[in-house]
């Protein structure tokens, strides 16, 4: 059976101050919300559209948004979507469907003694830090 594709890149800004947990099991995990602008065009005059998408970053990603990314600042995104569903108090289907990080990027420029420094990555994943390039730019063949 093939895989299906689950990508999702989104770039925004942070909703508010990412809320950072831990499970029963101590596993750490970061929720936050980013604010995604278009613009368009309708009968000349151009209009905006914001969407607020709900993210859950997992482990040292989520920790490291946790600490470095505040409200109003501008983070890039990448990772899947992932649908939850559950019982409420009142009985009631609930569903859910919100971005798993699983890379990101600090997009806003440092500000303030708290803002990250050259030795915090930039990039993450699930499972840990990038690699770095091995490749030098004299290797690319174009």
């Amino acid at each position: 059976m093939a895989s299906d594709i689950n990508r999702v890149v989104l770039i925004g800004r942070m909703v508010k101050d990412p809320e950072l947990r831990y499970t029963q099991s101590g596993s750490s995990v970061a929720n936050f919300s980013i604010a995604n602008t278009r613009t368009y065009s309708v009968s000349g005059e151009k209009k905006e559209y914001t969407s607020f998408f709900n993210c859950i970053a997992w482990g040292k990603l989520g920790e490291a948004i946790a600490q470095y990314c505040k409200k109003g600042q501008r983070i890039g995104i990448e990772g899947r979507l992932q649908q939850r569903s559950w019982d409420d108090q009142n009985g009631q289907k609930r569903s859910s469907v919100e971005v798993v990080v699983e890379n990101f990027q600090f997009l806003s420029p440092k500000q303030g003694p708290e803002a990250p420094h050259a030795e915090i990555p930039q990039q993450q994943t699930e499972s840990g830090f990038e690699p770095e390039n091995p490749f030098s730019d004299e290797e690319i063949p174009f």
